[in-house]
């Protein structure tokens, strides 16, 4: 087939993947295609254009390092990350909402016990946070492995932080036999995402800003159930509406309630004032084997 044109070029790139074997990556590719050359015949772009969006694109690959994923950074900001996650996460009645995980998870966060200090000694309003983990429309999961992080009172997390030679608002914990935990740290900030790349020279252009309304990571596992990746954001934060990667969602909101100084729920003594955050999440079982399933 020869002499393509603007209508008859489509067909023809998809008929030279007839062939592939893998019948979901014949889909994919068959679907971007098929997608992009509309876009392209939608928008018509001059050579420039099309040059200035592959450059653009290079500019984003050669960003990219170890510690920065600004391809990563660019699916946030156009909403893909959010709408894969939806898709990945159609949920039961009783299981928390997902959102993105974020660039500044650790995977090797130290495990502290049940209703430990885990500010580090850093600055700020004190926080104490407690809740329960339990499956969706069930029991508590005792034991359950909860992983929290997140930034300190100027917006920054520990490992953007050259001063700290360790960890800090971050660390790993274990709900008891009732699915209970609890822990002690101070008061997360809202924070703009990278933009000193290609991404933010995109934000600058379109007029939206790079910033992130104040929250909690969550990261909750237990055998059997779908890890939860989620943020509990802080209720009244002037992000809530115009979130940079587009990650909230109104049942993760919740007020970080003011206390004058006195106790804490732990007995822990606090001379300032401090705030106190409760969550309940539910856990998504996974599906059971068909060689498990119970047979009629």
């Amino acid at each position: 087939m020869r002499d393509f044109d603007e209508h008859s070029i489509t067909r023809a790139v998809i008929e030279r993947f007839a062939e592939t074997p893998d019948p979901r990556l014949k889909r994919l590719l068959t679907s971007l295609v098929t997608h992009l050359h509309d876009f392209v015949r939608d928008v018509e772009p001059s050579f420039a254009e099309w040059t200035a969006a592959i450059e653009f694109l290079t500019r984003t690959g050669k960003i990219c390092d170890g510690n920065r994923q600004e391809f990563i950074l660019l699916s946030d900001t156009l909403g893909v990350s959010m709408l894969v996650d939806a898709i990945c996460h159609r949920l039961p009645e009783g299981a928390t909402e997902t959102t993105v995980l974020g660039p500044f998870h650790v995977a090797a966060a130290p495990e502290v016990e049940n209703g430990a200090d885990v500010s580090g000694g850093l600055p700020g309003e004190p926080l104490y946070v407690e809740g329960t983990v339990s499956a969706a429309r069930g029991g508590p999961l005792g034991g359950a492995m909860v992983d929290i992080w997140h930034s300190d009172r100027d917006g920054f997390y520990d490992v953007q932080r050259s001063d700290l030679d360790h960890h800090a608002l971050r660390a790993r914990l274990r709900a008891d036999a009732d699915g209970r935990f609890r822990f002690r740290t101070i008061m997360p900030a809202a924070y703009p995402i990278p933009h000193d790349g290609p991404v933010g020279a995109m934000l600058v252009a379109t007029r939206r800003h790079p910033w992130r309304p104040a929250h909690v990571h969550f990261m909750i596992a237990h055998p059997g159930y779908e890890t939860l990746v989620t943020h509990v954001f802080v209720s009244g934060d002037p992000y809530l509406d115009s979130d940079a990667v587009f990650g909230v969602k109104n049942s993760l909101i919740r007020d970080y309630t003011q206390h004058a100084p006195g106790t804490m729920p732990d007995g822990t003594p606090v001379a300032v004032p401090w705030r106190q955050l409760r969550y309940d999440f539910g856990l998504k079982p996974l599906p059971v084997p068909a060689e498990e399933a119970p047979h009629a």
